[in-house]
């Protein structure tokens, strides 16, 4: 029996629940399958990666970063930040506990969340069943690499990784490398490639928006917002394509087709962030980066594009992205979607019925997650303090009735 809620996840959305949760007296338990926080920065990202967005939109509540941060902190420094973060408000996740179910038993209006533990070194410690009044959900839009089939890639014969597994382009000098992707991810990689001395082929299989990181020294995305509090999002986004146009030029000619929807349209319904360009738009023009259309084929050594060309690769990289793995492990139909999203968007997609609660998935990075999670924090906080001081009223009122009955 869990005297508070169980939270399922230790990332940076979990972290700031539980930090809320501190803040308001609640006690809890984080449950985390790695054996660290915040795996997915600290085992499933690549050296060079910085944070996309200014750092005060990208710290977690009540516990800003620190002042000699750099405005873009790089990823060591953001894992800095969190370990800080969870030290200072004595958060302990336990770690290694890999949550096979969670179902709310109507009977006793409490949630029965099952795990099977692991030590270090991967042997089993057996099963455990935690039981709780209230579930938060904090494993994000981001729990599991999406890995897409292609035709003939068991045929190919070269590396291929995830975008997870890749670090440095220290190990493919010389090397023709074929990135699958063409978002933030994949942007970055293939310029990390041309550092390195790669050759690298980006695929864009579809529409893409890419914007200047900053406009006049200024963060794009700070601009946005600024502009959201006055101006509807669709002038807003008509701004940031005019400017957009301005600063990068025609990005058409070099084979990335804006979508019709403008970027901030974009983000909210189909969760697809724009690019923030930090380089890889030169080596696109100056030919460092080939743009490829989608794939037809694999072969030994080569790929073949839907345009009918072929190309000579040693290596692909699926800049593919990630899925929420929520599904596999929640068992209830109301709340989620058959995604692993919330049905309900931002901003009411945080709270469902029967003490479920949903933190990491609003498509609104680091910013969205910590308004959810002091929501929850908030929303359980009260219920807590309710409940307690009714127990306490309850065992007084009893105590004077034995007392008066003694005397």
């Amino acid at each position: 029996m869990i005297n508070g809620p169980v939270i399922v996840g230790a990332g940076p959305s979990g972290l700031a629940v539980g930090a809320g949760l501190k803040q308001q007296g609640v006690p809890f338990v984080i449950l985390e399958r790695a054996n660290c926080i915040a795996s997915l920065w600290q085992n499933h990202t690549y050296d060079r990666l910085k944070l996309h967005l200014p750092k005060q939109f990208c710290q977690l509540p009540y516990f800003p970063f620190p002042d000699n941060f750099p405005e873009y902190p790089t990823k060591y420094q953001f894992l800095n930040y969190l370990e800080s973060y969870a030290r200072n408000f004595d958060i302990n996740p336990q770690f290694n506990e890999n949550v096979q179910s969670a179902t709310y038993d109507e009977t006793c209006g409490l949630w029965r969340v099952k795990t099977i533990g692991s030590t270090d070194n991967g042997f089993s410690r057996g099963e455990v069943e935690y039981i709780c009044r209230w579930l938060v959900v904090a494993t994000g839009e981001n729990a599991e690499k999406v890995v897409p089939e292609f035709k003939g890639l068991e045929e190919f014969g070269g590396q291929v990784m995830h975008v997870c597994d890749y670090k440095s382009g220290e190990t493919y000098r010389g090397k023709r490398v074929l990135v699958v992707g063409c978002g933030n991810s994949g942007m970055e990689v293939s310029l990390d490639l041309c550092h390195h001395n790669a050759i690298p082929s980006m695929v864009v299989r579809s529409s893409v928006h890419v914007l200047p990181r900053e406009i006049l020294g200024k963060s794009t995305f700070d601009i946005a917002v600024s502009m959201m509090k006055f101006l509807p999002l669709w002038v807003v986004d008509k701004i940031l394509l005019a400017v957009a146009r301005v600063v990068l030029g025609n990005i058409e000619k070099y084979g990335l087709k804006r979508p019709s929807k403008g970027p901030l349209q974009l983000k909210n319904t189909e969760g697809k962030t724009p690019v923030l360009d930090i380089g890889a738009l030169q080596k696109i023009r100056s030919g460092e980066i080939k743009v490829v259309p989608g794939i037809k084929r694999f072969s030994p050594g080569r790929v073949e594009l839907v345009n009918g060309e072929n190309l000579e690769i040693n290596s692909v990289i699926l800049a593919t992205g990630y899925c929420s793995n929520v599904p596999s492990w929640l068992k209830e139909n109301e709340f989620f979607c058959r995604n692993g999203i919330p049905k309900s968007s931002f901003p009411n997609g945080w709270k469902g019925k029967a003490g479920l609660y949903a933190v990491g998935f609003t498509r609104r990075g680091l910013s969205g997650a910590s308004l959810d999670a002091i929501k929850i924090a908030n929303d359980i906080g009260r219920i807590w303090k309710e409940e307690t001081k009714h127990k306490k009223h309850s065992v007084n009122v009893g105590c004077h009735r034995r007392c008066k009955s003694h005397c």
